[in-house]
This record gives structure tokens, C-alpha cells and sequence, in this order.
């Protein structure tokens, strides 16, 4: 079924409807008031980002995003790609799907994570489903499906409780169902690794395998003793790093304040655009230094360029989503409680890793063997970070390419 005849089906249920995004103009100049209106506190007593992001970053950020940036270059560059809209579950998700020109191209779902967006993902769109035209050979083309979470971008936010990551793997799975794919394979990171996760739990059909650049579920013992509900377990001096690390970035700011009140820090990012660019910058080492040096104009790392940067974080605004997208952690801590106590689910299908550097910890190769008994690949690249996609996306179609290579043409089980 061609993407035009998708487009035309008439159910009012599962249509699927193609989509451009169109900003009215007073919603951008209504920014720009805000920005210029912005009430800034005291500079930090430190010379360092130890107290958060630091006000001289942030304020040219702010200069820059209120008079020079241009929206309508973002806006151009997602138009330039086929979008689409269809309603999952009572939700209408946005998507973009480019099918490859090369035949028999695998079909890839990626999810992206917060403070993400499909925006995060553009520089793979190219490589991935046309490999000949950036080094690859057509046996290496994938039909791509980038879908916005719920609450997310464009598509819409929930009404009601209940969206964590497994129903929204529910939804990626029909979404790749209508459109007419019956063998896929999905990958994540951040909260995408979470969705990308209970997808292989699921295990729905069609679904061959998945790839991660994150590791959302550590091995029984380990999260045990991070909850301090078990004794530490004898760690490796790997383990003891990526135990330290984690714990580290648990105790972040953004994990406590989204996981247990998104409504109250939602009012703040719903009505200061510098405070939800202060907030969406704030999220790990690795990322701020990169973007910090991106901002003052340095050599930024591959596409986490100073317009890149706000291309997201103005998505986010003039979307009105930075409450709905903070609820993902409220979602994903409910689940997880709900869970604690009962034995990890098992996970049967082909899962490949990549850890990149720069990552928030490194998962080492004992954990994701643990957590999932058929790794087929395990990689560590030399570079690259938290946003492995956006900061260095031929590294990262190198390693799709390599995690799926063994799936390409593999029967399903059963």
C-alpha cells in the first residue's frame, strides 16, 4: 500500500492524513514580547554550572532566540519530509514515515525521549532511507517512522491518565500495523528506549527486533540495591561507575520535580520561554557542555548547532507542550511502582546496544546481557552522547545499520 493510498482511507477511526506544520505568525511574535519581557534572577555565585545553567549562557541564548532565530527554517525543513497525523487510542499522533526508494528497505520505528522531538532525528532521516547516497549500500536502507510521543510536538496531549511507555508501544505497534508493514524493527533512547522496551515485551506481531542507546531497566539486584532495598551486589570497576553515574542522574532536578509534580513546574515552562529553555538545557554534563560551546559560538558537536537547539526547545513552546510532554515521568513513575516487587519481564526477541561515551552512564555489557539474554550486538562507540542521533548522526547510522544487519532477512518467530 503506497503512502497516497494510506493518505485516502476513508475510516474516520484510522486515517491517516497528511500533516504540515503552519504557525500562525502572532503566536511567534507573542514569543518575542515574552522573551523581551523576561525577568531575570542574579547571576550564580559560582564559576561554574554546579548551580544550574549559567545566566550569561542563557541570556544570549535568550538575544539570539528573540531577534535573529527564524522558525519558518524549521518549519521548512520538517515540511520538506512527508507528515502525517492518525488517531491511536483517542489521541492524534503526528509522524513522519519516509519510505526508501531502494527495495526490500526495513522498516525502523524510532522513538525520541524529553527534552527531545522528532527534531532530534532529521539528520538520519537521509542516511537511513537512502544509504547510497552517504556510504552505505542499498541493502542497508530502512523504511523510517519517526512518531512524536504523546503530549509531544504535534501530537496531542492526553486528556487523561494512563499514557505511559508501554501504552504507548501499544500504539506504536498499530501504528506500524496501518501502515501496512507486517515485519519492523524499533529503536530508542531516553524515554524511547522505555517505549522501545515494552514494545519488545510485547512483542507484537511483525516486531523482529530492537536496538537501544540506553539502558531503562538494570538487572534485578542492581535496581534493588539503587532503591536500597537489597544489599549492594559485588560491582566491577565498570559496574561501580555506571552504578555511581545513574544513581547521579536519578537525583536530577528534572526526574523529581516531572516525576512527582509535572502540573507545578508546568505553569513555570507554560509561561517563560527562557525558563523552558533553561529547563530543557539542564539535563545532563555531557549535553551542556556541548550545547554551552555550541551557544558561544564554538565548534558545536555535530548537529547540536545554537539553531538546532532552539528549533526544539520552540517546538515545545508553540506547541503548548512542555506540561503534557513532563507528564511522561509522572506516567513512567506510576508504572514503575506499580511494578516493584514483581519479577522483570522477560525478553525474548533480538535486542542489539550501542553505548556512546557521552552517555549519561555506560551501561556495561553484563547488565544488558542481563536484562536481555538474546543480545545479537553490543557496541561502544567512540564518540557521541545522550542525543547520539542529533550529535553525531552518521556514527549513529553506522550503528543502526550494523544492529539490524543480522535481521534484515530473518523469519519471525513462530
Amino acid at each position: 500500500m503506497t503512502t497516497d493510498q494510506l493518505a485516502e482511507r476513508s475510516s474516520a477511526n484510522d486515517s491517516v492524513r497528511p500533516f504540515r506544520a503552519d504557525v500562525p505568525e502572532d503566536a511567534i511574535a507573542d514569543l518575542r514580547r515574552r522573551l523581551a519581557a523576561t525577568r531575570w534572577p542574579e547571576q550564580e555565585t559560582v564559576a561554574d554550572q554546579s548551580q544550574g545553567v549559567q545566566l550569561a549562557r542563557l541570556q544570549a541564548l535568550v538575544r539570539y532566540w528573540g531577534t535573529d532565530y527564524d522558525w519558518r527554517k524549521a518549519e521548512a525543513r520538517l515540511n520538506a519530509l512527508p507528515q502525517f497525523t492518525t488517531e491511536i487510542d483517542g489521541l492524534n499522533i503526528h509522524f513522519i514515515h519516509v519510505r526508501s526508494r531502494h527495495a526490500g528497505a526495513l522498516p525502523l520505528i524510532i522513538t525520541h525521549g524529553w527534552p527531545g522531538s522528532v527534531i532530534e532525528m532529521l539528520g538520519v532521516v537521509g542516511p537511513l532511507t537512502d544509504p547510497t547516497a552517504h556510504g552505505g549500500t542499498a541493502g542497508d536502507a530502512f523504511d523510517l517512522v519517526l512518531p512524536s510521543l504523546p503530549g509531544y510536538g504535534f501530537s496531542s496531549q492526553p486528556a487523561s491518565a494512563g499514557w505511559d511507555p508501554s501504552r504507548v508501544a501499544r500504539a506504536w505497534a498499530e501504528l506500524m500495523t496501518r501502515l501496512g508493514y507486517t515485519r519492523y524493527v524499533a529503536q530508542g533512547g531516553d524515554i524511547g528506549a522505555a517505549v522501545t522496551d515494552a514494545m519488545a515485551i510485547q512483542a507484537p506481531d511483525g516486531l523482529a527486533g530492537i536496538h537501544l542507546n540506553f539502558l531503562r531497566r538494570l538487572p534485578l539486584e542492581v535496581a534493588g540495591a539503587l532503591l536500597a532495598r537489597a544489599p549492594l551486589p559485588q560491582l566491577t570497576d565498570t559496574e561501580q561507575a555506571a552504578f555511581a553515574a545513574f544513581g547521579a542522574q536519578a537525583r536530577k532536578g528534572y526526574i523529581a520535580e516531572q516525576g512527582q509534580s509535572p502540573q507545578t513546574i508546568g505553569y513555570a515552562l507554560t509561561d517563560s520561554p527562557a525558563g523552558l529553555a533553561a529547563w530543557m538545557l539542564d539535563h545532563d554534563t555531557d549535553s551542556y557542555e556541548k550545547i554551552s560551546r555550541a551557544l558561544a559560538g564554538e565548534s558545536p558537536a555535530g548537529g547540536l548547532t545554537r539553531d538546532a537547539i532552539l528549533d526544539n526547545i520552540t517546538l515545545y513552546w508553540l506547541t503548548h507542550t512542555a506540561t503534557s510532554a513532563a507528564r511522561m515521568y509522572w506516567e513512567s513513575a506510576r508504572s514503575a511502582a506499580a511494578a516493584a516487587g514483581h519479577p522483570p519481564a522477560d525478553v525474548s526477541l533480538p535486542v542489539a546496544f550501542t553505548v556512546f561515551p557521552g552517555e549519561i552512564f555506560r551501561a556495561p555489557r553484563s547488565w544488558a546481557e542481563k536484562v536481555y539474554p538474546n543480545l545479537i550486538y553490543f557496541h561502544q562507540a567512540d564518540r557521541g552522547g545522550h542525543f547520539a542521533a542529533w550529535e553525531e548522526p552518521d556514527l549513529f547510522t553506522t550503528e543502526i545499520r550494523a544492529a539490524f544487519r543480522s535481521l534484515r532477512h530473518r523469519e519471525l518467530p513462530g
